[in-house]
């Protein structure tokens, strides 16, 4: 607990992690992060700072000086959804970050998809945001947009979950997402995947 209780959003960061939890939801949030070596200082979108898994755009001497997160516009929707083997304190499985702007007529003016767990870093689902923008906000528009995944994102099966599992479970949270977002009671039909 001791070290747990130590962490940093600066650390979460610049570890790289692929699975951390923060970069996401922070991504999603359109983040940019300031590195520093000496009195030299560069501020980039935090998304940008992945490159690969283990390789983050981080020279020689840098670390991680600040990160600036924007204030949400008034009647943004943002929401993140965590799936992981245990209810408390587990290794990410997958991690959904999702930032929604509507226009007036209810059409998507501007969205954020980002995700933990489903690539070599944190990504984003620029494929599935594509489908989305511009677009009315409905069951519809967000089941043809679910068929986008399979161009943003092709997950791995290690100990926590299996390639397909995540792959449901990514469209699934964008799903959960309208629900939420819409205050849609009706009854929704969630595709479901028995994990081994």
């Amino acid at each position: 607990d001791q070290v747990r209780n130590m962490g940093t959003i600066g650390g979460n960061i610049a570890n790289g992690s692929p699975i951390g939890d923060t970069p996401p939801p922070l991504i999603a949030l359109g983040a940019r992060l300031t590195l520093r070596r000496g009195k030299k200082r560069r501020t980039i979108p935090l998304e940008d700072y992945f490159i690969a898994y283990g390789k983050q755009d981080r020279r020689p001497g840098e670390f991680v000086e600040a990160v600036h997160v924007p204030v949400p516009a008034k009647g943004t929707k943002f929401a993140v959804y965590k799936i992981t083997k245990r209810r408390d304190e587990d290794i990410t499985a997958a991690l959904g970050a999702f930032y929604l702007t509507l226009a007036k007529d209810g059409s998507v003016a501007d969205i954020r998809i980002a995700y933990g767990g489903m690539a070599a870093t944190p990504k984003r689902a620029f494929a599935v945001e594509k489908t989305l923008i511009g677009k009315p906000w409905t069951e519809a528009s967000v089941e043809a947009a679910m068929a986008e995944y399979a161009n943003d994102f092709t997950p791995l099966t290690d100990m926590r979950a299996s390639a397909e599992y995540r792959a449901l479970a990514a469209k699934n949270l964008l799903l959960r997402f309208f629900v939420e977002t819409t205050g849609t009671r009706a009854p929704f039909q969630v595709s479901r995947y028995e994990a081994a």
